[in-house]
């Protein structure tokens, strides 16, 4: 399996050597290196690996806390790793998700952050029942006065836990939005993306935008992403939709592709409702000449 190494410290006077040969000597074939504080989960190399990250790769670190600094953090990180087929391993602790040892180790932080959590819970909801108890009103008092400095605050952190949101989600939208944009209209990347991730909660075509825009100002993706899509032709949509599912499910059967594409409701190119699997093979083979399929991308069986 390859390990894909990822160095971090909390500024650049500080030093990644003895991670970068730690990380060399336990075989990594690449290692990142970041510099943000561990606090932050807006990391931008962090998302880039984890948006690019492949089935059976290996993320190496040389302590978790290089990784996160929170368990709540670790556990979202290490959940995208597997939901993408890929293992986290960390040098200077038991944690290998790809051995059955440990994988135990993280069932048991899994259960200690539910714990830690279901005492928050029981904790926040004593002090409202004391609270009512005694006649206080709870929440913000500066918003209840409508003090702007308060609002803001509010409004901050909404925008801080919204952008934590996208940067989870990330290795599923990001790929999909620098392959099609600005070439696609926005409906189309959506409706790709939805394509490559039926078991995922859909995404809208402002959804994405909106997403897109906010990273955009985080200067992790380029303004012309945002740029207004050439007027689509039909042959140019089927053959990046096409793409996108055969590309995110390599080993799809062409009678699987043709009932996705009904599930979808897409018409065929001569606007029928029932997709062949000739039809299917032929706009795959288009894609490839194109440039569109990479060549790992599978055989056409018709399974």
């Amino acid at each position: 399996m390859p390990l894909i190494g990822y160095a971090r410290v909390s500024t650049d006077a500080q030093d990644t050597t003895a991670q970068r040969r730690a990380l060399a000597a336990a075989g990594c074939v690449e290692i990142h290196e970041e510099f943000a504080s561990g606090a932050r989960r807006a990391r931008p190399v962090l998302a880039e690996l984890l948006a690019r990250i492949r089935p059976g790769d290996v993320l190496v670190t040389m302590r978790i806390d290089r990784l996160a600094r929170s368990l709540s953090h670790l556990l979202e990180v290490i959940e995208t790793l597997e939901a993408r087929g890929a293992h986290f391993r960390s040098l200077g602790d038991p944690i290998d998700t790809a051995s059955p040892q440990g994988r135990f180790t993280l069932q048991l932080l899994g259960a200690t952050a539910e714990f830690e959590r279901a005492l928050i819970r029981e904790r926040t909801l004593a002090g409202l029942a004391v609270a009512r108890a005694e006649g206080r009103v709870g929440g913000n008092p500066g918003l209840r006065a409508r003090d702007p400095e308060a609002r803001a605050r509010v409004a901050r952190a909404r925008d801080r836990a919204y952008f934590d949101r996208l940067n989870a989600e990330a290795p599923r939208w990001l790929p999909v939005v620098r392959r099609f944009r600005p070439q696609l209209p926005w409906g189309d990347v959506a409706r790709i993306l939805n394509a490559r991730h039926p078991e995922a909660p859909p995404w809208s075509t402002e959804r994405l935008r909106r997403a897109t825009a906010r990273f955009v100002r985080e200067g992790l993706l380029a303004a012309d992403l945002l740029d207004r899509a050439p007027p689509p032709r039909r042959d140019d949509r089927l053959l990046a939709i096409i793409t996108g599912i055969k590309g995110a499910a390599p080993a799809m059967s062409l009678r699987e592709i043709a009932a996705r594409l009904e599930a979808m409701r897409e018409p065929t190119p001569r606007g029928g409702a029932k997709w062949a699997p000739s039809s299917v093979a032929h706009l795959l083979e288009r894609a490839r000449k194109a440039g569109l399929l990479d060549a790992e991308a599978g055989g056409l069986g018709r399974g």
